[in-house]
């Protein structure tokens, strides 16, 4: 399969489960309408203990203004505090498992409609494809965390190598420390895009493996590595499809500071822009992902001969055995 293929045929899976777009807008709904339950009500109820006025804070500088000691007020309010945060984590872990949800029902639902071309979209398909997923995805996701946490410190002891070299040679001379600080600073930008595109490339053709061939959290990791060392070409696919993305989205940010001139209606008109662009950000992703899937269908799974178990033949003396064995069998019964 061809790039150009690959695309358009991700582009066909999410026009033909364009509910899916719903689905992430009504999770974006749940997840504002959460915030506002879980972490808001709680903050508007230490704003009121602190006594700090809302309606004369126009700056967050006016909020440290308006708590003169800040020490007294963690020691006398400790316990709300606590509570505050509590409530922001308890957000934050609400919305990732929501997020990991729906899209393992999105994956789910793109990955039945490849496979089974007459599929059509159900609420009961996504959520069953959800919750065959959603362990898996969240072990997966676990993993590749750790494996970016892991990457980010190498890069920031690597960065702070780069800067020590640099004060030493400004040391020695302005003139070397400028060459080596660019040029350090340009390898480490390009050693850090490779790794985070790598990363990247390797987590969504893992969530591919996942989905497609129903494997297992370590077993999808270890299958995309392995999928990816055969089919180069798999990476750069991936790499145009999140250019065209971070592109797309980019136009999309640029085009919405066109609201703020316009002094009345650019603000009545900014809220629907925005729901619009996040729909279409929303579709877009979709379809890289359809794209990824169907790349990783045609090259991996559809190409894969059927292997069948071989029949063992009967030798000529095995054969001469059946027929000596019929022909008795035939005189005894007449």
């Amino acid at each position: 399969m061809t790039y150009i293929e690959a695309v358009k045929d991700g582009f066909r899976l999410v026009h033909r489960n364009w509910q899916l777009v719903l689905v992430q807008l009504g999770m974006l709904i749940v997840s504002s309408i959460g915030f506002f339950v879980i972490v808001g009500i709680p903050l508007a109820i230490a704003f009121i203990i602190f006594g700090v006025d809302l309606t004369g804070l126009t700056d967050v500088k006016d909020i440290f203004r308006t708590i003169k000691e800040p020490s007294d007020v963690i020691s006398r309010y400790l316990g709300l505090i606590l509570i505050v945060i509590a409530s922001l984590l308890l957000y934050i872990i609400m919305v990732a498992m929501l997020g990991i949800y729906v899209f393992g029902g999105s994956i789910g639902v793109i990955g039945k409609s490849l496979m089974e071309r007459s599929l059509k979209f159900s609420m009961h398909t996504f959520f069953v494809e959800a919750k065959r997923l959603f362990l898996r995805l969240l072990g997966f996701t676990c993993i590749i965390g750790i494996i970016v946490i892991a990457v980010a410190f190498v890069l920031g002891v690597l960065g702070g190598g780069v800067a020590t070299l640099v004060s030493f040679a400004q040391s020695q001379d302005s003139t070397l420390a400028l060459f080596l600080g660019t040029f350090f600073s340009l390898i480490l930008i390009i050693i850090s895009i490779i790794i985070i595109l790598g990363i990247l490339s390797v987590t969504l053709y893992g969530i591919a493996s996942l989905s497609l061939k129903d494997t297992g959290t370590l077993k999808s990791l270890w299958e995309a590595i392995h999928y990816l060392a055969r089919h180069p070409a798999a990476f750069w696919l991936y790499t145009i499809l999140f250019a065209g993305y971070i592109l797309a989205s980019f136009l999309l940010i640029l085009l919405s500071y066109s609201f703020i001139l316009i002094p009345v209606i650019g603000t009545i008109l900014s809220f629907p822009y925005q729901m619009i662009s996040y729909a279409f950000q929303t579709y877009l992703g979709l379809a890289v992902i359809a794209a990824i899937l169907s790349y990783y269908y045609s090259t991996e799974i559809s190409s894969e001969p059927i292997i069948e178990s071989p029949i063992s033949q009967p030798s000529a003396e095995e054969e001469a055995t059946i027929q000596d064995t019929d022909v008795k069998d035939t005189m005894h019964d007449s």
